[in-house]
């Protein structure tokens, strides 16, 4: 059955974006996605990451909705909650895509109830029958969005280090702490509400 898959990709990185990608596949698709070699993004190197997501876009309808920390931290200031940032960015992946195609199901990676999607969506979207699963990268729709969202990631991230000419690492672990120090300390003008997700505990840390 034709179903678009929907995930994203930083939400636990401090620097760089917030990356919501959706793709639709039928079932015809099924055995050239498996050839290809996709699975959950966070089992593959960065490289294969970059390599799969050009043969996605290249066969399939997509998605994605690159959340840049200055938006991000807008939204944070008007939400409050990153399930609701979340489902905003999935309705909007969503919403895309059916503009594009005719499609009555689409599979999330669950982070958070249901009802923040459902929400979200807007006319189009109402009316598809919408599934949050556990592990939802088992299905291949779901693992093709989670590479995209995760190349968008990637490329969102390098390309705010050139913006800014420092080289922003992933992940929220004492490195990227010790770097968010270094940059906080040693260049003052780089704004830190446009390289980080200013909520995280991080931005409290150094600022101690």
């Amino acid at each position: 059955m034709g179903r678009i898959g929907t995930d994203e990709s930083g939400k636990g990185d401090y620097f760089g974006p917030l990356v919501v990608a959706g793709v639709y596949i039928d079932e015809t698709d099924e055995g050239y996605i498996k050839d290809l070699g996709v699975k959950d993004s966070k089992r593959l190197s960065d490289n294969r990451v970059k390599e799969l997501a050009k043969a996605i876009k290249k066969e399939f309808t997509y998605s994605v909705v690159t959340i840049y920390p200055a938006k991000y931290n807008e939204l944070w200031r008007k939400f409050k909650n990153l399930n609701k940032i979340l489902a905003w960015g999935h309705a909007r992946v969503i919403e895309n895509i059916l503009h594009k195609v005719v499609c009555s199901r689409a599979i999330a990676d669950k982070f958070g109830n249901e009802k923040f999607i459902r929400e979200a969506l807007m006319k189009k979207g109402k009316k598809i029958h919408l599934e949050q699963r556990e592990r939802g990268e088992e299905d291949l729709a779901v693992a093709c969005a989670s590479i995209l969202a995760r190349a968008g990631f990637l490329e969102g991230l390098e390309k705010i280090s050139k913006t800014y000419n420092i080289n922003l690492i992933k992940g929220s672990s004492e490195e990227v702490v010790k770097l968010a120090k270094k940059i906080i300390t040693e260049y003052p003008s780089i704004p830190l509400t446009e390289i980080a997700k200013e909520h995280f505990i991080i931005t409290k840390k150094i600022r101690a």
